[in-house]
C-alpha cells in the first residue's frame, strides 16, 4: 500500500483553495442571514432570547469578501493549470459557491439564475470529487 506525503506547497494549495470557497460564502447576503438565523435558532433552545441579527456587520463587507474570494480563486486557477497538483472538481465546487454567492444581485431578479446556476455547479462538482475520491481508495 501507498503512503502519501504531504507537501508544505500542497498544504499551502489546499487551504488557498478552502479560503476561497469559505469567502464565497461569506459573500453572499442569504447565506449571511441563514447562519444568523440558525445561530439565534440555536441560542433559543439554549434559552438565550436575541433580537435583531448577531451577524448583521457581514452585510457590510459582503462585496470585498466577495471579490477576495475571487482573487483567491482566480490564483488556484493559476496553479491548477501551472501545476495541476489537485482535482478539477475542488475548482468547479468554489466556483459554484462564489457564482452563488455574487452579492451583486441581491436586489436583482436575476438572483435565483445565479443560486441555480451556482448551486448545480457546486452540487456537480462536489459529487465528482466525491466520486473520484472514492474509486482512488478502492483502486490504489
Amino acid at each position: 500500500m501507498k503512503t502519501a506525503t504531504i507537501t508544505f506547497k500542497e498544504r499551502i494549495l489546499g487551504w488557498t483553495g478552502s479560503l476561497s470557497g469559505v469567502t464565497s460564502i461569506l459573500g453572499s447576503w442569504q447565506v449571511c442571514h441563514n447562519v444568523c438565523l440558525a445561530i439565534i435558532a440555536v441560542l433559543a433552545v439554549l434559552g438565550i432570547t436575541v433580537t435583531g441579527m448577531p451577524l448583521l456587520f457581514l452585510t457590510k463587507i459582503a462585496v470585498p469578501v466577495w471579490i477576495i474570494a475571487v482573487i483567491l480563486l482566480m490564483a488556484t486557477f493559476m496553479l491548477y493549470y501551472f501545476k495541476k497538483c489537485f482535482s478539477p472538481y475542488l475548482l468547479m465546487l468554489n466556483s459554484g459557491l462564489i457564482i452563488a454567492g455574487l452579492p451583486f444581485s441581491a436586489t436583482s431578479s436575476l438572483q435565483p439564475l445565479w443560486w441555480i446556476v451556482g448551486g448545480s455547479l457546486a452540487l456537480a462538482g462536489l459529487v465528482l470529487f466525491l466520486k473520484e475520491r472514492h474509486q482512488q481508495r478502492w483502486h490504489s
